[in-house]
């Protein structure tokens, strides 16, 4: 099987060195994406947007044959419903590592501060505690070191789909964080906004084949439970 791996923002594809490995091993092709703008930290990002990143994966996905599993983190799991929204016949599945489906008009997120026209990676403090559990201060500089600022109009610009066949696309939540104590699982927190019909999680309500695979830890699964996580993805790649 392929397998498109999109990062999340402030990383390229080398987000998943860790994770690359055991796909392969089980004999699956993985292709890591670098997104439009984010090849070196001082690229030019200029009037780069979330449709952009959205075109470059769907090049990726018309290029190969056959059906493909789309995995994305994060931002790159609204980059990953976008493509599904343009070729619903040819996705297998999604993965969204702690990440979700991004409805129409919905933005990434437009409350982070904007620098110079791009968005580079916030202070720490900036961040909620749960993003942060388990990135110990060795992987917070790694993490910093490799990171390049995003286009801003990828956490700005909104989403656009039209084709409904994207409900029906198998999806797998690999769910990480969750933010109280009454909660005794990510997958819990999410059920729970589900049953609320919190506006968070309304374009997940719609879709018509999801299920949660729960990994406890912080936002960033791929640096602090690196072989879980890959373990976890190729589960839901076996299951396709």
């Amino acid at each position: 099987m392929d397998i498109i791996l999109i990062p999340g923002a402030w990383l390229d594809a080398s987000a998943w060195d860790d994770i690359v490995p055991t796909l392969e091993a089980a004999g699956h092709t993985t292709h890591p994406v670098t997104l439009p703008g984010k090849e070196l930290a001082d690229a030019d990002r200029s009037g780069i947007g979330l449709a952009d990143h959205v075109d470059a994966v769907v090049a990726l996905v018309d290029a190969l044959e056959g059906k493909v599993v789309l995995v994305g983190h994060s931002a790159g799991g609204a980059i990953a419903y976008a493509v599904t929204d343009r070729r619903p016949d040819r996705i297998a599945r999604v993965v969204y590592v702690d990440a979700g489906p991004l409805g129409e008009g919905g933005v990434v997120n437009d409350e982070v501060p904007v620098v110079n026209g791009d968005v580079p990676l916030p202070d720490w403090s900036q961040f909620d505690e749960p993003d942060l559990v388990d990135l110990t201060d060795e992987l917070r500089a790694q993490f910093r070191a490799r990171s390049i600022p995003e286009p801003r109009g990828v956490f700005f610009d909104p989403q656009h789909l039209t084709d409904d066949r994207r409900r029906d696309v198998p999806s797998t939540i690999i769910a990480s964080e969750y933010y109280s104590e009454k909660y005794d699982s990510p997958s819990a927190m999410y059920q729970d906004f589900l049953d609320q019909g919190a506006p968070w999680v309304a374009e997940l309500a719609t879709l018509r084949d999801y299920e949660f695979v729960d990994l406890p830890t912080g936002h960033w699964p791929m640096f602090t439970r690196p072989a879980d996580l890959a373990q976890a993805i190729l589960k839901a790649v076996d299951r396709t």
